[in-house]
């Protein structure tokens, strides 16, 4: 049976023996599972370190623990960078929260053209903040050492720019002629999936892409939803890759 997972601040140099403290939220969350002075748990800072701990003492705002064993896994590769058009309602917190456990290490929000839903002054923090969240509870629900990075917003010359700079640039399109599953994916480097919004990304996008050296491609011959369109892309192409083998 898998370890209660939590995230926890974990100084560099952690050693067995030490003992580490677990706080706030996450303090929280372990009383609500009812997390009892004796049981071993798994602690990581979301940026490669894992620590099984066993539980010395434990209340309401604060767990402690000891330290048995720690584990430092270096980052995955080929990195994988998902660009999410902002969809509108919360399917963009669904889209991260599967991102997230299919294996996405950059989450990047792309105010393209035709979203529906635009983010500006408040309303941008308050939802980037959620997908933030989003992120790390699903992070820690699929055990990950590494959490993944949401990104400020970006425009499309940003993206662009991105796909330039990517061993794999991907552009997801429902029209596009030549299939996903014909791109050669490297064992290392960065794959880049560019996903739309509701209604489609407009032909002076796709020519900025194409310019950047990412020409359009298809998933199948169904026409999936935004929030979901980067998960069955990053799952095609990470299963022909080191990371799921």
């Amino acid at each position: 049976m898998s370890l209660p997972f939590f995230a926890a601040s974990l100084r560099p140099g952690l050693t067995a023996g030490e003992e580490v403290t677990l706080s706030g939220e996450e303090a929280h969350h372990a009383v609500v599972r009812r997390i009892r002075v004796g049981e071993r748990v798994a602690l990581t800072d979301g940026a490669g370190t894992v620590a099984e701990c066993t539980v010395a003492a434990v209340d309401k705002k604060v767990l402690r623990a000891v330290v048995g064993s720690v584990v430092s896994a270096p980052p995955e590769s080929p990195r994988l960078v998902v660009v999410q058009a902002i969809p509108k309602g919360d399917r963009g917190e669904l889209a991260v929260e599967m991102l997230t456990e299919v294996g996405a290490d950059v989450i990047v929000p792309w105010a393209a053209s035709r979203s529906v839903a635009v983010w500006r002054g408040e309303r941008a923090a308050k939802a980037l903040t959620r997908w933030r969240s989003s992120a790390r509870e699903a992070a820690k629900q699929a055990r990950r050492a590494w959490f993944p990075s949401v990104e400020e917003p970006v425009s499309t010359a940003q993206v662009a720019e991105l796909l330039r700079a990517a061993s794999v640039p991907v552009v997801l399109h429902e029209a596009a002629s030549g299939p996903l599953a014909d791109l050669p994916v490297p064992g290392r480097g960065e794959i880049v999936i560019v996903v739309g919004p509701e209604g489609g990304i407009a032909d002076d996008e796709l020519a900025a892409f194409a310019e950047a050296g990412a020409e359009p491609v298809r998933l199948g011959s169904s026409v999936l939803r935004t929030s979901t369109a980067g998960v069955a892309a990053a799952a095609a192409l990470l299963a022909r890759t080191p990371r799921w083998r």
